[in-house]
C-alpha cells in the first residue's frame, strides 16, 4: 500500500506534499484553498466551514493552546507515535511554519503498512481524527501552532513505540 513512499529500505519514508485526498484516512486538511464559503460581515469576509472538532466525549471540553515548536531537521528518525482515543486534535500554524505530519492507522498499535509522512506547507492546518496514530509536532522551523483538542477528566494520550523503529523521514 505504501508503494513509492519507501526508499531502498522499508524503514525510510519520503514526506509527500499534504493534500486533502491523501490525508483523508487520517483526518482533514484545514485550509480555505479550493473551498466555497459564504459572505459575512457586510461582505468584508468569506466564511469557509471546516469539519467540527470531535472533542466532547467522556466529559470532554474544548482546550485551545499554543505549542511553541522547536525546529527539527530532516532526515529525522521517528521512534514513537501517539494517539488520542477520546477526541480529535487540530494543529494550525500561527505563522508561515512548514511541518511534517507522520501518521498511521491501527487498532492496538501503529500499523506500518498505513504509515505515511506528509509535508504541510505554510498556512495549512490539519485535524487528526481520534484513534489516528501520529508523531508529536515536527516543525521544520521554530514557530507557534494553535492546538485545539479535548480536555477532560480522563487522560487522552497513548504513546507506543513505532514498530521496526527508527523510521527515517526525508524529502525527495
Amino acid at each position: 500500500m505504501a508503494g513509492d513512499q519507501f526508499l531502498m529500505d522499508a524503514r525510510y519514508l519520503i514526506a509527500q506534499p499534504l493534500s486533502a485526498e491523501a490525508f483523508a484516512p487520517y483526518g482533514e486538511v484545514v485550509s480555505s484553498a479550493g473551498r466555497d464559503g459564504r459572505s459575512i460581515n457586510a461582505g468584508t469576509s468569506l466564511r469557509v466551514e471546516m469539519a467540527e472538532p470531535d472533542i466532547l466525549d467522556a466529559g470532554g471540553r474544548p482546550s485551545l493552546s499554543v505549542f511553541r515548536a522547536r525546529a527539527i531537521a530532516l532526515p529525522f528518525a521517528a521512534q514513537v507515535l501517539e494517539r488520542h482515543r477520546l477526541g480529535s486534535q487540530t494543529f494550525l500554524p500561527l505563522a508561515a511554519t512548514p511541518y511534517v505530519v507522520l501518521v498511521a492507522l491501527g487498532a492496538d498499535a501503529p500499523d506500518t503498512a498505513t504509515l505515511r509522512a506528509f509535508l504541510a506547507g505554510p498556512g495549512v492546518g490539519i485535524t487528526l481524527r481520534r484513534d489516528v496514530w501520529h508523531h508529536p509536532l515536527m516543525a521544520l522551523a521554530d514557530g507557534d501552532f494553535a492546538v485545539l483538542e479535548r480536555a477532560g477528566p480522563a487522560v487522552d494520550c497513548e504513546v507506543a513505540p513505532l514498530p521496526d523503529a527508527p523510521w527515517t523521514i526525508r524529502t525527495a
